[in-house]
C-alpha cells in the first residue's frame, strides 16, 4: 500500500491540531511545525474542512481546529478524505475486479487486503496515534517476527 504525500500530511496536520485541541492554529503555524508546504496544506485543509473533519474560523483568532474529538477520528477516515477508497485495483473497487482462468479467484486476494487495511486504519484514530496506544490487535501487527523488515 502506498501513503500518498497528501494523505500523509493531512495526518500530521490533523495530529497537530489534536495535540493544540481545543486551541485553532492556522494553516501558516501547522505548516511550520509540521515542515510542509503551505499552499499544498491550504488545499488539504479545505478538504478536510468539507470531509467535515476541520472546521474553520476567520478572523484574529482564526484558524482550523478538529470537527469533533480525535478519538472519534479514525486514520482511515481521514485517507478517505484526501484520497478516496483505502484500496483499489487498477483504479476500481476490488469486487468489481472479474477474473477468469488460473486468476479467477485473485478477487479474493485482493478483497482481503483491503479488509486487513481497514482492519488497522479503520480502528487507529489520531487520539491512538497521538498517545501511542494503539488497539491490541494493531499491536500484536507490529510486534510480529518481520514486520519491521523491509522487503
Amino acid at each position: 500500500m502506498q501513503i500518498s504525500a497528501r494523505a500523509e500530511y493531512a495526518v500530521r496536520a490533523l495530529l497537530a491540531l489534536a495535540a493544540n485541541d481545543p486551541t485553532t492554529s492556522t494553516a501558516q503555524a501547522l505548516a511550520d511545525e509540521q515542515g510542509l508546504p503551505r499552499k499544498f496544506l491550504e488545499a488539504i485543509l479545505s478538504d478536510l474542512r468539507r470531509g467535515g473533519l476541520v472546521r474553520s474560523q476567520r478572523g484574529a483568532e482564526g484558524g482550523y481546529r478538529l470537527a469533533r474529538p480525535a478519538d472519534s477520528i479514525a486514520i482511515g477516515e481521514v485517507l478517505r478524505v484526501v484520497d478516496g477508497p483505502l484500496a483499489g485495483v487498477r483504479g476500481e473497487r476490488p469486487e468489481a475486479a472479474i477474473y477468469t482462468g488460473a486468476a479467477q479467484n485473485l478477487q479474493t486476494v485482493w478483497v482481503a487486503v483491503r479488509a486487513a487495511v481497514r482492519n488497522v486504519l479503520d480502528e487507529v484514530t489520531l487520539a491512538d496515534v497521538l498517545s501511542g496506544n494503539f488497539p491490541a490487535h494493531v499491536s500484536e501487527m507490529v510486534a510480529a517476527p518481520g514486520a519491521w523488515a523491509s522487503k
